[in-house]
């Protein structure tokens, strides 16, 4: 059958040699190429791949085009404006700066500014200067006894143990020289966090790096590193963009000795986290955790980070915010689009909300309560430009964190490897071999450069709408486009609370079912 054509032709060839070489002796060096293709051919006939078994030998060729496809299109098929998550224009933005090499764009936009869902700013014939220190922000609300004057763009949460050593290192040295903070990611905080960047250390639902034996929270390790002069705040992980409602997940592979010791758990078993906290159950054990965590780090800023699902569930929290008086001094909002980990693929398809309707949500449900004033909004998740930032601080946030974008500047060419151990470029892996190759003494230029010159590009974009901060921002300054030659504000696009507006005796329709449902006693 024509399907056997090779295979059959590899065992005629066989034969033929054999024959040949009686008259011409070197004629038996091709058995070298034949016999193992016939060989082949033999196991393939009597595989378990359905592929094989019907076309032995030249089956194969069907699983290595498959194996390198992901390249192929990247490289050589895909335009500048498509992949997922990070299209080539966007990598090429962050190489570019973290790089300085020029950014410029020669012979006019390459976008379709007439596309529907095409975002723009409003801009002034008047432009203004604005301070460069308008950069920074400070973080810490009336319980905080030691606040914080942050960065307005972040590194995003990234454990040791997903990222490598070097990668960690890279990043802290350019938080350092920058001048800006480093998240532990849930995975502890590991020497190579504490090369003398600020730090904001994470506390996840597996309480590493400050756990008993039996995985609960210890409150003497947590005010030992939280204590330490590199942490300037914590946050508490609820939940992530990612895999909302799903523990992180670090693989026994990966789990050396290193990361034991920073994470508490065994060498080589898998660390896979709790779906959920121990250390409290409800909106008013929260608040209550806050308090203690604020208590044992002395006075430091206190937060947590979640992504919106259930929104009665965060309204219980502002109530229990209201019912306690305690308030964080900062809640970071995770994207569904957000992830640097390992995440089960309904997880990252299908729960969580974007990141602009989350923002926007907490935004207007903490001007609703009266409390928007005291809490700082940390936008984490799909941010890469100037304009992003600008995007996230119109919808109400007054921070952003990044994590991929920040990947990238280190030497992270997005091959989605990131869960096999075998990285690429040494950003996700424990494998020496491969995270040497990222030399960190060089890496942590880019950090800064790809920080600074996306902050600069942020404020000058302020300058530019006719304003002097960025806290002026509101969806008023930006344009959707709605249709090919219609344009609204998104202020007409996004219903405004009234600070207050959930206080009173008639709440606004939008929030009204989930208010109702929401309670501080349980989530």
């Amino acid at each position: 059958m024509m399907r056997h054509v090779f295979y059959v032709t590899t065992i005629i060839a066989y034969a033929a040699i054999y024959i040949l070489h009686f008259v011409w002796p070197p004629a038996i060096h091709f058995l070298w190429v034949v016999v193992p293709l016939t060989l082949v051919g033999i196991y393939d006939i009597f595989s378990s791949h359905n592929v094989l078994r019907n076309y032995p030998v030249i089956g194969h060729l069907r699983y290595m085009m498959e194996f390198i496809r992901p390249e192929i299109r990247q490289y050589f098929i895909a335009s500048d404006f498509d992949g997922r998550p990070f299209n080539r224009e966007q990598r090429t933005l962050v190489y570019k700066r973290a790089k300085q090499v020029s950014d410029v764009e020669p012979f006019g936009t390459r976008h379709d500014v007439n596309k529907a869902h095409y975002l723009s700013a409003a801009h002034t014939i008047r432009p203004k200067h604005v301070d460069r220190n308008e950069g920074r922000i400070m973080l810490g609300g009336p319980h905080c006894e030691r606040p914080y004057h942050a960065s307005r763009l972040n590194i995003s949460a990234m454990s040791f143990g997903a990222l490598s050593p070097n990668a960690i290192r890279a990043l802290n040295l350019g938080a350092k020289a920058g001048n800006f903070f480093h998240n532990t990611g849930e995975g502890g905080l590991s020497p190579y966090h504490l090369q003398g960047g600020d730090v904001c250390f994470q506390i996840g639902t597996g309480y590493f790096g400050c756990r008993t034996p039996d995985g609960k929270f210890d409150p003497e390790q947590f005010a030992k590193k939280a204590n330490r002069e590199e942490v300037k705040m914590i946050e508490i992980k609820i939940s992530q963009g990612a895999k909302p409602s799903h523990g992180g997940i670090c693989p026994g592979a990966k789990v050396n000795e290193e990361i034991s010791k920073a994470r508490g758990v065994p060498v080589g078993q898998d660390c896979i986290s709790p779906p959920a906290h121990t250390a409290f159950e409800t909106p008013l054990d929260l608040m209550d955790f806050i308090t203690q965590l604020r208590k044992l780090s002395g006075g430091k800023p206190v937060g947590f980070k979640l992504c919106i699902g259930e929104k009665r569930e965060f309204l219980a929290i502002c109530k229990a915010m209201l019912e306690r008086d305690v308030t964080p001094d900062f809640i970071t909002v995770d994207g569904a689009e957000g992830g640097t980990g390992a995440a089960p693929a309904e997880f990252a398809n299908r729960l969580g909300t974007p990141i602009d309707e989350a923002i926007y949500f907490v935004h207007q449900s903490l001007k609703g309560i009266n409390k928007r004033e005291h809490i700082r909004l940390i936008s984490s998740g799909k941010i890469v430009s100037g304009f992003d930032m600008v995007h996230k601080f119109a919808l109400g946030a007054d921070m952003c964190n990044m994590a991929r974008p920040f990947m990238f500047a280190i030497g992270c060419i997005q091959a989605l490897r990131c869960h096999t151990n075998k990285c690429p470029t040494g950003v996700t892996t424990q494998d020496p071999t491969r995270y040497k190759a990222l030399v960190y003494q060089e890496k942590w230029r880019h950090v800064k450069n790809y920080h600074e010159t996306t902050v600069n590009s942020m404020l000058d974009l302020v300058g530019a709408m006719g304003l002097t901060t960025p806290s002026d921002l509101t969806t008023f300054h930006l344009i959707h486009r709605t249709s090919g030659m219609t344009c609204e504000r998104l202020s007409n696009i996004h219903e405004e609370l009234k600070p207050g507006a959930l206080l009173g005796t008639t709440i606004p329709a939008k929030f009204a079912n989930d208010w109702q449902a929401a309670h501080a006693e349980h989530f």
